[in-house]
């Protein structure tokens, strides 16, 4: 940020104040001939003023104190021309909301500054997940003969659990329900940035030499320490086995199995980037079902993207469905001048959700008809065999809406562990993607917030059968959860 001046910010005022005031946050473009911080922190002001679960899992007082505490982290990075400290400081304001789809986004990042804050060579280089506060080695991505399985107890002279607390602040989530944070942190070749990667990078980089010391122990029981290179993006990206986003590329698997069941794979439904004719795909391999002894569906590392578990669902219900068991909420009927002219969006009626709304209180709107999740149609096409999906904390988005629907159909049993998102409540469905024009850091703002009726618990959805991951599961030749699902698809479990 050497190419920035930040200037001191507002004083310290209320939220309330500041988030009616509106008209005076637009003005301020018409005050300053320059652009400062100030414009930075009244557009954070006024997407606040419309975020739909400011007030889900926090007081308006503790909104009030969060908002103050990041303007003064903000304004004490803005002194020192910290690019660096003002990120982290967004950061982890934004994970106060509890809100899994509020982040400083890192795929929707184009400043030049923000960006080199993530190809910095910092990266561990092995693939790890973690179980509770265990750091276990699933990968050794670089050769330097790490064992899958092994437990690594300090990074750097740091205990792995204290390393885990040190980031879980900055990571999103849903509520309380610090699975998904577990799994965002976890590093398995399935991101173009690992959520871990970014931040560990930050806040916990290696020593002067780049090199990172680890304390481990094997599966055998041995401890042992070692040298480990840091490594960088590129490195990191270079061990990745997703399939890219982009293009025309197959981006699911389809196994026909020696025991009659078919597994289906799903790792990722992100499609706005692909040409790739998904559905057309899906519809295919569905229609060859007759005669199968089951489904299994694999969604256990997809977060969500677009709905295409949808078609899946349509061939098991006889009657609409609305699988989602939210109400839809708004906190706007006007979109905010400064929102307006600060973000983008992939539809641009988005800006006016709010028209039309009915009032329901406490600053709440209940929107058009249209605007609320439509019902899922039923196909008169069937799938008769079992169906099985495979479900974890990585699912919070459109995956979460799907296994909410799975469940309300009857038809779907649900193997694995418990899903991100929350029951109680999350936000979504419509998004700003925000840009802070003197920093150059853009954020996600949901349009919409999904409320339970009547009240659920602060949790994500649980399976029907409980399988958490085991360590010892690593390199095993079968996936117990699959062959458990297929097991019961078969009639054998």
């Amino acid at each position: 940020m050497n190419r920035r001046h930040f200037l001191s910010a507002l004083a310290g005022t209320s939220l309330a104040g500041l988030l009616a005031s509106r008209a005076s946050a637009a003005a301020l473009l018409d005050l300053r001939p320059g652009i400062d911080a100030d414009i930075d922190l009244s557009i954070i002001r006024a997407a606040m003023g419309i975020h739909p679960g400011l007030y889900r899992f926090q007081s308006p007082r503790a909104a009030e104190r969060g908002l103050i505490a990041f303007e003064e982290a903000y304004r004490a990075a803005a002194a020192r021309e910290d690019m660096a400290g003002a990120y982290l400081a967004l950061s982890r304001y934004l994970t106060t909301l509890r809100c899994g789809h509020s982040y400083a986004n890192f795929f929707n990042q184009d400043d030049t500054d923000v960006l080199a804050l993530f190809a910095q060579k910092t990266r561990l280089p092995f693939w790890f997940r973690w179980v509770g506060n265990r750091m276990i080695v699933t990968r050794d991505t670089e050769g330097h003969g790490l064992v899958p399985g092994s437990e690594v107890e300090s990074v750097n002279g740091q205990r792995a659990a204290d390393l885990l607390a040190s980031l879980m602040p900055l990571t999103r989530g849903d509520g309380s329900n610090d699975g998904k944070r577990r799994a965002l942190l976890s590093v398995q070749g399935q991101e173009d940035y690992e959520t871990f990667d970014i931040f560990q990078g930050l806040v916990a980089p290696p020593a002067r030499d780049g090199l990172h010391r680890a304390a481990l122990r094997t599966p055998d029981g041995r401890r042992l320490t070692r040298e480990l290179p840091a490594i960088d993006l590129e490195q990191r990206r270079a061990a990745m086995t997703r399939a890219p986003d982009t293009g025309d590329a197959l981006r699911w698997t389809w196994e026909e199995r020696p025991d009659g069941v078919r597994l289906l794979t799903m790792p990722g439904w992100a499609m706005w980037n692909s040409t790739w004719d998904w559905r057309g795909w899906l519809e295919e391999r569905l229609d060859s079902l007759a005669g199968a002894k089951g489904l299994v569906i694999d969604i256990r590392e997809n977060e969500g993207g677009d709905d295409c578990g949808d078609p899946i669902i349509a061939r098991l219900i006889d009657r609409p469905l609305a699988g989602w068991p939210f109400e839809t909420r708004l906190r706007f009927t006007e979109m905010p001048a400064l929102l307006r002219a600060h973000s983008t969006t992939w539809d641009r009626s988005f800006y006016d959700l709010g028209e039309g709304a009915r009032p329901l209180g406490n600053g709440e709107w209940s929107p058009r008809e249209d605007v609320i999740q439509n019902a899922i149609d039923p196909s008169p096409k069937r799938i008769a065999c079992p169906v099985a999906a495979l479900i974890g904390p990585t699912n919070s988005s459109a995956t979460f809406g799907f296994i909410n629907a799975a469940r309300a159909s009857g038809r779907v049993r649900l193997f694995g562990e418990t899903t991100g998102g929350n029951r109680r409540s999350i936000n979504g469905g419509a998004f700003l993607f925000v840009k802070l024009p003197y920093s150059g850091i853009e954020f996600d703002l949901p349009l919409k917030g999904y409320i339970a009726r009547p009240p659920q618990p602060d949790r994500g959805i649980d399976p029907d059968v409980r399988m958490p991951f085991d360590p010892a599961w690593i390199g095993a030749a079968e996936d117990p959860v699959i062959e458990a699902a297929a097991a019961w698809c078969a009639g054998r479990g």
